[in-house]
């Protein structure tokens, strides 16, 4: 039975400080709880080493919003610089994060002893380093791979197209993304940003919602 993992690096995690460090770790650990609420059993995360994340999602169709989640959330961080890292957190404030959705089957899937292996963790772990290896002028930060090559062939361009439209979000664009990501009604948001809805449905627009909640959609129907 197929699963979706997901692998996820930090981008230019060694420009931050300490203090940038342990918030950045207080903060991923907040929303892999969060996605634990909302996901309950079908999603597994863990952090290692305060800048990478694997999860495993037991419906893979709910991979994409996920991943989605992930790179909205760290996009939407608030991450102050300073007169000594300043200029070297610019690559972090644009891309924030790296991040690869493998679908397949896991050889071995133990969740207390998070022992994760086979085909799937291999995908998504193999290109996310790939990414961070990468010639540093493209800016690829989203992928896809999976063992069906009917899939790659629909949702590798559907992820490089979304990879260009999160890279232009600004914080409070991914903001808004994130908590629409989490089926939050505008009015919702508003309460929970304590901003107006014109300004919430301004920033909707700007990010262009309907093309990413229709990628989402489509790849929640065809992923099995």
């Amino acid at each position: 039975m197929n699963k979706a993992t997901i692998s996820a690096d930090i981008v230019s995690s060694t420009s931050l400080n300490t203090k940038q460090r342990l918030k950045l770790e207080k903060d991923l650990n907040k929303l892999l709880n969060l996605l634990r609420e909302n996901f309950e059993t079908s999603f597994y995360g863990r952090l290692l080493k305060g800048d990478y994340i694997e999860c495993v999602l037991e419906e893979p169709q709910l991979a994409l919003r996920t991943a989605l989640l992930i790179k909205a959330f760290v996009k939407s961080l608030t991450i102050q610089s300073d007169k000594k890292n300043g200029q070297k957190l610019t690559e972090f404030k644009e891309q924030g994060i790296r991040i690869a959705v493998g679908v397949g089957e896991l050889s071995i899937w133990n969740r207390k002893k998070g022992i994760i292996d086979g085909p799937a963790i291999y995908l998504s772990g193999r290109a996310v380093n790939e990414m961070s290896a990468s010639d540093k002028k493209i800016k690829r930060t989203l992928s896809f791979n999976s063992a069906n090559n009917d899939w790659n062939t629909i949702f590798e361009p559907v992820f490089n197209l979304l990879d260009v439209l999160l890279l232009k979000y600004k914080r409070a664009q991914s903001e808004i993304i994130f908590y629409k990501l989490l089926n939050k009604s505008e009015k919702e948001i508003t309460q929970i940003l304590k901003k107006s809805q014109s300004t919430i449905n301004q920033h909707s627009t700007a990010t262009g919602w309907y093309a990413v909640e229709n990628a989402v959609e489509c790849f929640e129907k065809t992923i099995k």
